[in-house]
């Protein structure tokens, strides 16, 4: 079983920086693909980041390449995700997820391929 926590999140100006991070008491974190999504209101929820169980590969949505940087520390079970020249459109409630299972490689796109969630941190960026 893997348990995921957010902490992190808060009120940050536009341009300005915040880092969430996620820790888990789960066992073999590092067996896990670990990704970032985010929900804004009203929208549904869209992926952001995720960092595969090698840790040698990111993949970023679009709208955060340059901006966000996904990161993992095995030793303390813990997910990062560094948010830098933040917009107020990224105002959201983020979610970190590990996937379905250890060394899961789906669609690491996808809700669909993350069994467990934590309850969200929430960001929000002012103009």
């Amino acid at each position: 079983q893997v348990q995921l926590v957010e902490s992190g999140g808060g009120l940050a100006q536009a341009g300005g920086s915040l880092r969430p991070s996620c820790a888990s008491s789960g066992r073999n974190f590092n067996n896990y693909a670990m990704g970032w999504f985010r929900q804004a209101p009203g929208k549904e929820r869209e992926f952001v980041a995720v960092i595969p169980s090698s840790g040698a590969t990111t993949y970023y949505a679009d709208f955060v390449k340059g901006r966000f940087t996904i990161s993992r520390d095995n030793a303390k079970n813990t997910l990062y995700l560094q948010m830098n020249s933040l917009k107020p459109e990224d105002t959201a409630v983020y979610y970190c997820a590990a996937g379905n299972r250890p060394y899961y490689s789906g669609n690491l796109y996808s809700p669909a391929s993350y069994g467990y969630w934590g309850k969200g941190t929430l960001v929000t960026v002012s103009s």
